[in-house]
């Protein structure tokens, strides 16, 4: 973090900044120790004000819903919206309970099938690729390490300006095992771990915005976006088995994670076949449920320059 901030200055804390900071993660802290029918009932009040009082980013989940679904009506897509803020509510408590909640506890709330798969992989001493999505919740899916047997490598990219929330955030994800990795350092740890011949299964919530000048764009949810086109390259040349991690919410503070086999032997896919699968695969799934998704996260923000094609 500190080399973060001596090269950009939004990761800069001053004093009064960290330790305001501290006092806010601190209180997190004394949170994440309530029992979930407490957090729920705070969960309840707070979908209140982010939903009605707030309005937390209205204009960006509507415009992101009319754009998606150009066929629901306006009823059905406020349905939708109110069904969001309500889950965007959960999640919020949900991920700050994660820093507290022992094995037991997440036995409970949260279940993992397909890795049968994925630990024979392990035995044959392979590394492995998943990519995951921002819909439902994402951050539980760290407990996945206190079941398979690859180390989990979390490409995660940095808090900004508030290292005692980073601290935070890397206990609740690294508590069963799992490195998370910066993602300015991702190329450099995988290779390391790689030449050690130690099986990992890297983790990337590929969904996430990257510049505007990226290589790879595709229309997803009916707008051009760009992807990143890392983690196709890796799978291409390292041949990694790409997996699809698929979380669906069974009950509330309860849910299922599958991970789904997406391409086995990836050295022989086309080019650009990879993320044009996993964007499909998304599609689906956000088809399916919708109101699980981040429809407030500012996806489509990026115009495609004209010298980059649009790949279909």
């Amino acid at each position: 973090m500190n080399e973060l901030a001596k090269k950009d200055k939004r990761y800069h804390e001053g004093f009064l900044k960290k330790n305001l900071n501290r006092m806010i993660t601190g209180l997190l802290y004394l949170i994440s120790l309530l029992p979930f029918w407490v957090l729920f009932g705070i969960s309840d009040v707070l979908n209140f004000f982010v939903q009605h009082v707030f309005r937390y980013r209205r204009r960006v989940v509507f415009d992101n819903l009319r754009h998606a679904f150009p066929e629901k009506p306006e009823n059905e897509l406020k349905n939708i919206a109110r069904k969001f803020y309500r889950h965007l509510a959960d999640l919020m408590v949900e991920t700050i309970k994660l820093h507290s909640m022992d094995e037991r506890q997440m036995d409970k709330r949260i279940s993992f099938t397909g890795l049968e798969l994925v630990d024979k992989y392990y035995k044959e001493g392979k590394s492995i690729i998943i990519l995951a999505m921002h819909h439902n919740n994402w951050e539980w899916c760290s407990f996945v390490q206190n079941k398979a047997k690859h180390l989990g490598l979390m490409i995660y990219n940095p808090v900004r300006g508030n290292q005692s929330m980073e601290k935070f955030m890397l206990h609740s994800r690294e508590k069963w095992g799992g490195k998370c990795i910066p993602v300015h350092h991702s190329g450099r740890a995988t290779i390391a771990y790689h030449r050690k011949g130690i099986p990992t299964a890297l983790w990337l919530g590929a969904d996430q915005t990257p510049p505007r000048n990226s290589k790879f764009w595709t229309v997803f949810l009916n707008r051009e976006a760009p992807f990143f086109s890392g983690p196709e390259k890796i799978a291409a040349r390292t041949n990694q088995p790409v997996f699809f991690q698929q979380v669906t919410k069974i009950a509330r503070g309860k849910y299922k994670v599958h991970l789904v086999p997406l391409f086995l032997n990836p050295k022989d896919v086309e080019p650009n076949e990879i993320l044009l699968g996993y964007v499909r695969k998304m599609e689906e799934i956000i088809a399916k449920e919708p109101e699980h998704y981040l429809w407030s996260h500012r996806r489509w923000k990026h115009q495609r320059p004209a010298d980059i094609p649009l790949t279909t």
